[in-house]
């Protein structure tokens, strides 16, 4: 199983423990932390069986640019971590500047801190969204009222992450009003920041769509997606209050 894993990150969930074999990051996203670098991550779980399974011939049939080398017999379960760099950073060149490596480390190192803020914080944003008389719903695990709370509970135990989405009753014109009106908010199409975020992608990321186009892909006229930063939860909710009353 493979299993991309940006939002949770290794804080709140560990998709090892729960079957994954190949584990993708963007670091540019909570790893990182600081929306200051571009970057990813592939981790081998080292549990996949390569060695004989003819639906992977790169794994398990000889390789020519590597004298016939058998790439799953040589270095075992790990062979795909080594695929990739052997195959694709050499033919595809992807790689992180030295630069953006450093950033990117310096925030992994205080990821379970921010984590657990940023899941706190999104809960008691959500709460209180969810009580709010201009907006219909609200979708966050982390809410006992959630369909996926339990869930939630079983794998995200330490808290439901920063990203969610609401929805206004007052449907396009109050999700593009309210994006206008905010302070503390960034208008970004970013997540995993430090600092709070918020778009409204009827009208941005999904403008080009058509209106049953964006519903079905979650991005319907009246849906607001905000990432939950590092500040104040009380500042957060004050500015949503006075941005949706304004």
């Amino acid at each position: 199983a493979r299993r991309r894993h940006t939002m949770a990150t290794p804080y709140l969930i560990r998709p090892f423990e729960h079957g994954a074999d190949i584990v993708v990051h963007s670091a540019t996203k909570f790893l990182g932390g600081h929306g200051n670098s571009i970057g990813g991550l592939i981790v081998d779980g080292g549990s996949f069986q390569w060695a004989g399974d003819a639906r992977y011939p790169m794994m398990s049939q000889p390789r020519p640019e590597y004298s016939g080398m058998v790439l799953a017999e040589t270095f075992g379960n790990f062979g795909f971590a080594i695929a990739c760099r052997v195959l694709g950073l050499r033919d595809l060149g992807p790689a992180l500047s030295p630069f953006n490596a450093f950033l990117i480390l310096n925030g992994i190192e205080t990821l379970p801190l921010r984590m657990q803020r940023h899941s706190d914080n999104a809960l008691t944003v959500a709460t209180h969204l969810s009580k709010h008389e201009a907006v219909s719903w609200v979708s966050y695990p982390g809410l006992e009222t959630d369909r996926y709370h339990a869930l939630a509970k079983r794998y995200t135990p330490k808290g439901a992450g920063a990203v969610f989405t609401f929805g206004l009753k007052g449907g396009y014109e109050a999700g593009v009003k309210l994006v206008s009106n905010l302070q503390l908010f960034s208008h970004l199409a970013n997540i995993g920041d430090t600092r709070s975020l918020i778009i409204h992608p009827a009208s941005t990321t999904h403008r080009q769509l058509t209106d049953a186009q964006k519903t079905a892909a979650g991005a319907g006229p009246e849906v607001v997606r905000l990432s939950i930063g590092l500040e104040d939860p009380a500042d957060l909710i004050d500015d949503l209050d006075a941005a949706l009353e304004g």
